[in-house]
């Protein structure tokens, strides 16, 4: 790559990051490219797609999401590991809106998204089964529940996060709260279904498809 494209990626890139924390990964490509100051013919001749923008923004942390769930698996007590798991999580939801988006919300052609989205459920799916067989966690809870949960919370946290700071971890321990064993009671519905919660997620986004 020539010197003066490279330099116009890192300056995209850059200009992304910021407008995706402010505004979250739907901001207009335009301001993007204004705030770079490139032309929007630059701008897609680097990044052809919105997803490949993104990918490239997002893709350190994205990277680190996948070791924090790493380490979350190889804790001894599992329900430490997701406290602290989920912990991490949160404060990058609260950091950056755009990051926000992108775990509670669909966003389609992102190959290291996707790969991350399986690799949380399966974080989160081990170490719920672990927990429950360590008689720290309902026996009821399913990975569904908890899902949803998350996804509900962290939706609020970037304007919860605006207006208080750090807010989000009193909420974020009351939902863990009711997910231990001794604050089992009987629940008055079932749980969603793994394509009930996609449905579910899925219209955030998508909300003409919903009915």
């Amino acid at each position: 790559m020539r010197r003066d494209a490279q330099r116009n990626r890192e300056l995209l890139i850059a200009a992304a990051r910021e407008i995706y924390a402010e505004q979250g990964v739907d901001a207009p490509l335009d301001d993007i490219a204004r705030r770079a100051g490139v032309g929007n013919a630059t701008l897609y001749r680097r990044f052809p797609t919105r997803g490949a923008l993104i990918e490239a923004v997002f893709g350190e942390s994205l990277d680190d999401t996948l070791r924090q769930g790493e380490n979350a698996r190889g804790a001894e007590d599992a329900w430490d590991g997701l406290v602290r798991y989920l912990e991490g999580i949160f404060e990058g939801l609260a950091a950056d809106r755009g990051a926000n988006d992108l775990m509670t919300t669909s966003t389609p052609d992102i190959p290291s998204l996707d790969a991350l989205k399986a690799h949380h459920h399966q974080t989160v799916t081990q170490l719920i089964g672990r927990a429950q067989e360590q008689g720290t966690v309902r026996d009821d809870v399913t990975v569904e529940d908890l899902l949803f949960l998350l996804a509900a919370l962290g939706r609020v946290v970037p304007a919860s996060e605006a207006t208080v700071p750090g807010a989000w971890s009193r909420h974020l321990h009351l939902l863990l709260a009711g997910l231990r064993a001794e604050a089992a009671a009987p629940l008055p519905a079932p749980p969603l279904t793994p394509d009930q919660l996609a449905g579910t997620l899925n219209s955030l986004t998508n909300p003409k498809q919903q009915g």
